[in-house]
């Protein structure tokens, strides 16, 4: 059955699954990581999405693997690029300008950096990486998982080719935990009840169905004088006229609604106007490349990648139906955005009254891909591990927490993270959730399983519930959360020990997190100073 054997096996190649090979072969482990596109980085690169992250990122809380990260992309536009000279010399450089991160790129510039990272690993042999494979069974042996077998294009001959994989550990870096359902791993997915968790944001009962929206987002650049109107979408007539219950119209538009206060709002698309108090508009939202930031003339345009409001798809669920459904939802999600983005060229009001900018071209060689879009669609919400201890909106969230109190504080920490707690709207027919929490910590209960001994979950498929899954989901804590996964396959080798020994056992745990802090220099503590202050965007 098996045509590879390997210490650790990582299925899915996002941002956790980079972290936790990279992780566990630094510790001296075997790895096999598996990714279903020909990207790495899955929300970063595939997915398209500049990174979102909380305000003390430069500093010593982020996860170190994650701070080289963003140093070898600066570094990347510093050897490549023809940047002024200031921008060159600026420590914090920032290609975009973007609002959403303090530091905005383009997705193949941290596809190329994290093969960069990867290089050394797979030269000597300790990491083969296989791009092109989903997993499509696990076999299972009471509460292990012996092997995983994955399919892929057979080396661009007709067919599929399948490979199994077995592996001491393996870690399940999915974007919607796969390996969960195909090993039978007790999860849940869409939000948790009231009634079951105490939670004040939480639906009074549960409803598998409420999940967050995804989202098929394209990167654009703006060529005045120039025609790069796509062909007009079948489902545009859908989309000009459909609106949700809980929105202020179609999506086909300008206007939504501010997510903390769901007032409704009015953005523009280029040139906002500072004097009337606006800050940004949705050009410069998630900009990747500014062209001030250049030499002049390099760039005739800036490049930004379309990931707003207007392209959220909440129509149907990913997760609770059969393939074919979720195919079709995923396939509605594209539709949404190619008509959203007709409507800017076509039929967008203008400032000057005119309708449309027909100058708004796709840029393919951004996204990687022949039509435009991201490779793969932005996943907000996966199935999630009954975990040995799940993280609360009590745990984090600032309404449900005593005055001034900061986020809870875990014994078993294994890293940090913060962002506010941000659901977008959902299949439900729910809008936004969005909350303020504290700096948080990752506590190891979240990562393991109520009753599998070898599997461990590196992306958004720990134990939080659909509430707090809402500030565990972005950039940098997928990366903490998969360096913490890999340190752990790695220590729980050393020492034939599972990983809910490693939690149960004070002197295992304090090991473990010796090996996080001294070793791999991740840091388990926030700041008092910091611990206590509620994320702001």
């Amino acid at each position: 059955m098996t045509d590879i054997r390997t210490e650790v096996l990582v299925v899915g190649g996002g941002l956790g699954g980079v972290a936790a090979a990279l992780t566990a072969a630094r510790l001296g482990r075997t790895v096999v990581l598996t990714e279903v596109t020909d990207w790495l980085g899955g929300q970063l690169t595939a997915q398209a999405v500049p990174p979102d992250e909380h305000p003390w990122i430069e500093g010593p809380a982020a996860p170190p693997g994650y701070t080289e990260l963003r140093r070898r992309v600066r570094d990347y536009y510093r050897r490549n690029y023809p940047l002024r000279p200031d921008a060159a010399r600026d420590p914090l450089l920032d290609p975009g300008l973007g609002v959403v991160s303090r530091m905005c790129h383009e997705p193949r510039v941290a596809a190329a950096v994290l093969e960069e990272m990867l290089a050394p690993w797979r030269s000597s042999g300790a990491l083969t990486v296989l791009t092109g494979y989903e997993p499509i069974a696990a076999h299972t042996d009471g509460d292990r998982i012996e092997a995983v077998t994955l399919a892929g294009r057979d080396d661009g001959r007709d067919g599929r080719r399948e490979i199994t994989v077995q592996a001491d550990y393996v870690a399940d870096a999915t974007e919607l935990g796969d390996l969960l359902e195909l090993a039978g791993v007790e999860h849940v997915i869409g939000a948790e009840g009231r009634d079951e968790t105490g939670e004040p944001h939480a639906p009074e009962t549960a409803d598998p169905l409420d999940q967050q929206a995804v989202s098929w987002c394209f990167a654009l650049d703006h060529r005045p004088g120039e025609e790069h109107v796509i062909d007009r979408p079948a489902s545009y007539d859908h989309w000009r006229t459909t609106v949700a219950p809980f929105w202020p119209g179609s999506q086909l538009s300008f206007t939504d609604v501010e997510p903390i206060t769901l007032r409704r709002r009015t953005w523009a698309l280029m040139g906002a106007d500072r004097a009337a108090g606006e800050h940004f508009d949705l050009w410069q939202f998630r900009r990747v490349l500014a062209r001030e930031q250049f030499a002049a003339g390099a760039f005739a345009s800036d490049v930004t990648v379309v990931n707003w409001p207007q392209i959220d798809y909440w129509e149907a669920p990913l997760l609770g139906v059969d393939a074919g459904q979720r195919q079709a939802a995923l396939d509605a999600g594209r539709e949404l955005s190619l008509s959203f983005l007709y409507w800017l060229q076509t039929d967008a009001p203008r400032p000057d009254g005119g309708t449309g900018w027909p100058g708004l071209r796709l840029r393919p060689d951004v996204t990687g891909t022949s039509d435009g879009l991201a490779k793969a669609p932005y996943i907000r919400e996966a199935r999630r591990i009954k975990a040995e201890f799940t993280v609360l909106e009590q745990h984090v969230g600032v309404e449900a927490r005593p005055p001034g109190a900061g986020g809870a504080v875990f014994h078993d920490s294994v890293g940090l993270g913060s962002y506010r707690i941000d659901l977008h709207p959902s299949s439900a027919g729910r809008s936004y959730i969005d909350i303020e929490s504290y700096p948080f910590q990752i506590p190891l209960g979240a990562l393991i399983p109520v009753r599998v001994d070898n599997l461990l979950p590196a992306n958004k498929n720990i134990g939080t519930t659909h509430i707090t899954n809402g500030c565990y989901r972005l950039h940098p804590v997928e990366w903490a959360i998969g360096e913490a996964v890999g340190a752990l396959a790695g220590f729980c080798l050393d020492r034939a020990l599972p990983p809910r020994k490693v939690r149960s056992d004070p002197n295992q745990l304090a090991d473990y997190q010796r090996l996080l802090g001294d070793t791999l220099g991740i840091q388990l503590a926030w700041p008092e100073e910091i611990r206590s202050r509620p994320h702001h965007y």
